[in-house]
């Protein structure tokens, strides 16, 4: 009986991993969506990205906080009252079209996501056998590789429409014409996210139901002083903040860019970055393969490097190769994530968690980035503004040479 509970507890935790990764990666669905439906210019619209990765700098420390006082039981159960909470909300703000209803929804479900992210990767060690702890992560995370590839195809059948007017065509239309075809782009939001909302609150109640575990935390002993006198950890805060940026700015513009540059109607780019983002998870699995042979930290030097390359590539070629270059892209920043984040708190001892919680506050790069990039986007073109990762990539490359000597290293998990 307990084996089975046991069982069930690990398969609603792994289910978490698949839900954040989800949520995540329906962003650059959104992103091109709500500009029609709402009219937005490029850097409006990337305020979904500042709306979604914001909630991670503002709410990691409070959520670790909660969790420290309720339990990580708690903290998962109001993680994903969160989630579903942001979700119903998204009918509400399409009925009435308004943006912010749509941000204020996005960065509610964020909050419930960074409840989920700082819970589920030491619940999922402690769930079973310690000696099997690094296998269940493993494969929790590659449930998060597969939402993060159903994600835009799932969501560009069901939200995108296909159908983007040209300035002719709507000047053309009449207001009320314009008004019902905008009202019926808005409410092809509201079903699905329905739906996930209705999912969110089952695995809440199940996982609210179910006998958990809870984590003991043991003191570490090591090294001692402030924090911030670790320069290599601050350097990779750094690499890190610029990082999350890059990899939001490539997803996210991806449709927009594939649709300006080359023509790929919206449903045809959504395919495209689903399948993209399926190399980015087979880029995981293989870059740890290639780990056993290439330190990690030349890896991610390489990778860099390739990607600054192929990123500039996409912004001085046209058509359809133009966007391949981006897809590319994708399977080069696959190792990134974790290994910035290994590298960073490597040799920290006591001031491992606290070195922890800085790396993750750096994803906030995937609130102010996509910004930057929107704005220059609205000041030239999509494809120009495509310069922006490149220089995030630079950041990365410089992280990565500073650590070239470290030959191991154990891999956290990926985000």
């Amino acid at each position: 009986m307990a084996k089975n509970r046991n069982q069930l507890a690990v398969v609603l935790v792994t289910s978490l991993f698949f839900l954040w990764g989800f949520a995540l990666n329906l962003n650059p669905i959104l992103i091109p969506h709500l500009k029609k439906a709402c009219q937005l210019t490029d850097a409006q619209s990337a305020l979904i990205d500042s709306a979604s990765y914001m909630a991670y700098f503002l709410i990691a420390i409070p959520a670790g906080q909660f969790m420290k006082k309720f339990g990580y039981k708690g903290g998962i159960s109001l993680g994903l009252s969160l989630f579903a909470l942001g979700a119903f909300l998204f009918y509400p703000a399409a009925a009435t079209r308004t943006y912010e209803f749509f941000l204020g929804a996005l960065f509610i479900i964020a909050c419930g996501l960074t409840f989920l992210e700082t819970a589920a990767n030491p619940y999922i060690s402690v769930l079973g056998n310690p000696d099997t702890a690094t296998q269940r992560l493993n494969f929790a995370q590659s449930f998060n590789g597969l939402a993060a590839t159903l994600a835009p195809l799932i969501g560009g059948t069901f939200i995108l429409s296909g159908r983007t007017l040209t300035a002719q065509e709507e000047l053309e239309m009449s207001s009320s014409q314009l008004d019902a075809y905008l009202d019926l782009e808005a409410s092809a939001v509201q079903l699905p996210f329905l739906i996930i909302g209705l999912v969110v609150l089952t695995v809440a109640l199940l996982l609210w139901r179910t006998r958990l575990p809870e984590i003991t935390e043991e003191e570490t002993t090591g090294k001692s002083g402030s924090v911030l006198k670790e320069r290599n950890l601050l350097i990779g805060v750094m690499a890190q903040f610029f990082y999350v940026g890059a990899q939001v700015c490539v997803s996210s513009f991806f449709i927009r860019f594939a649709g300006q540059v080359a023509g790929f109607e919206e449903k045809a780019a959504a395919f495209l970055l689903s399948g993209a983002l399926l190399g980015f998870m087979v880029g995981r699995f293989l870059g740890t393969f290639f780990m056993k042979f290439i330190s990690p930290a030349k890896l991610l030097a390489i990778y860099s490097i390739v990607n600054i390359l192929l990123t500039i590539l996409a912004v001085v070629l046209s058509g359809e190769m133009a966007v391949y270059a981006l897809v590319g892209v994708e399977f080069f920043m696959s190792i990134m994530f974790p290994t910035i984040f290994s590298l960073s708190i490597r040799g920290l001892g006591s001031k491992t968690k606290l070195g922890s919680s800085l790396v993750i506050m750096a994803i906030v790069g995937g609130a102010v980035f996509p910004f930057i990039m929107g704005n220059i986007s609205d000041r030239s073109n999509i494809q120009i503004a495509y310069l922006v990762p490149a220089a995030c990539f630079l950041v990365v490359l410089y992280f990565a040479s500073r650590n070239l000597k470290v030959k191991e290293l154990t891999l956290v998990a990926a985000h």
